[in-house]
């Protein structure tokens, strides 16, 4: 007998007409979704979702009357829905992470007809992540205090990675905000595609402590920098004689991703060996998993986000069951746990 699986409930929310009806057919032509409605800005968006309660919204970031973060800002506290954002490329998408968003597409030139087809087929997949992502306590969550390491561990020639992708941006942040300005140096994989890590680097730059840059080929690591992979690019950590480098090269997508988080951390079970810690957070999949586990098979110490703190308890499961993961921790409990283990 077969069972008989729940559609996925989507609200489409945007001012545009032509392109909340594009969103619309688009999403309802796979048998998973079902678009229940639709809403032209935020306010008849409220009565949408009280009336017809929703699995996931997607949502504009541009609308008149109310913006899209700002919406999501009012939105959140009351009704915490699963909510993926369209927006140009700006910062206004980490706004609209940092306001609870679970991820994002970029709006594509409407007059495009093969980039409107590639945004509804990403959006497919996004909505679908999405609707297994929790984010009923996303406002509770706060950067762990500051690691003051100025009585800590001997940080010197190890090497930190870490691994994400749905919900990462923000856990990622949260890490980077309270590891302290001499933590050792710092590569991340965020899935995220170009044009956008620059300025993630950037955001994040401007919030941390650390020195946080998008990575260029050739850059060297040292302490008191973070390294953001770039989009479309595999990024690996080199050695040439005592000085460590990264090495970023467009190639085939690993595990549908480039950047591919298990790209780095192989690169780190070769090179750095003991000498380092990898971190695998919150995303769908099991991209790093391989990775992590080469890392601690050659004596690296691993950290995986546990189920409670992720948004999508997927690629720290996917690690966890392989046995690649030495310890689970909550978001906020991270930081303190890396010097733990390099203690």
């Amino acid at each position: 007998m077969s069972i008989l699986r729940k559609k996925i409930r989507v609200l489409v929310v945007d001012d545009s007409l032509v392109f909340r009806e594009l969103i619309a057919r688009g999403l309802a032509l796979d048998s998973a979704l079902e678009v229940v409605a639709t809403a032209a800005d935020a306010y008849e968006a409220r009565d949408k979702i009280i009336e017809f309660d929703p699995d996931v919204v997607t949502l504009d970031v541009e609308m008149p009357k109310m913006n899209g973060i700002d919406f999501l800002r009012r939105l959140m506290p009351q009704y915490p829905l699963p909510v993926v954002v369209i927006s140009a490329v700006s910062d206004n998408v980490f706004e609209a992470l940092n306001a609870g968003a679970v991820d994002f597409v970029t709006k594509p030139d409407m007059q495009n007809i093969r980039s409107l087809e590639a945004l509804v087929n990403e959006l497919v997949v996004k909505v679908k992540i999405a609707s297994v992502a929790k984010v009923g306590h996303w406002k509770q969550r706060a950067a762990g205090a500051a690691v003051d390491n100025r009585n800590g561990a001997d940080c010197s020639g190890v090497f930190i990675a870490i691994g994400s992708s749905t919900g990462g941006t923000e856990a990622v942040y949260s890490i980077l905000q309270a590891m302290p300005a001499d933590a050792p140096g710092i590569l991340v994989v965020q899935h995220m595609p170009p044009r956008f890590t620059a300025m993630y680097a950037d955001r994040l730059n401007n919030s941390c402590p650390m020195e946080v840059r998008e990575a260029k080929n050739g850059d060297r690591i040292y302490p008191g920098l973070a390294l953001i992979a770039p989009g479309d690019y595999h990024m690996r950590i080199k050695k040439t004689g005592t000085l460590y480098t990264v090495e970023c090269r467009q190639e085939e997508r690993v595990n549908g991703h480039c950047p591919s988080v298990d790209v780095l951390f192989e690169s780190m079970a070769r090179v750095v060996k003991e000498k380092a810690v990898g971190v695998i957070l919150t995303g769908m999949g099991h991209d790093g998993a391989r990775g992590l586990l080469a890392m601690r098979r050659q004596g690296a110490r691993t950290i995986g986000q546990n189920e409670q703190s992720s948004v999508v308890y997927g690629m720290p499961k996917a690690a966890y069951e392989i046995g690649a993961v030495e310890r689970q921790a909550a978001l906020e409990d991270i930081p303190r746990l890396i010097y733990t283990l390099l203690g």
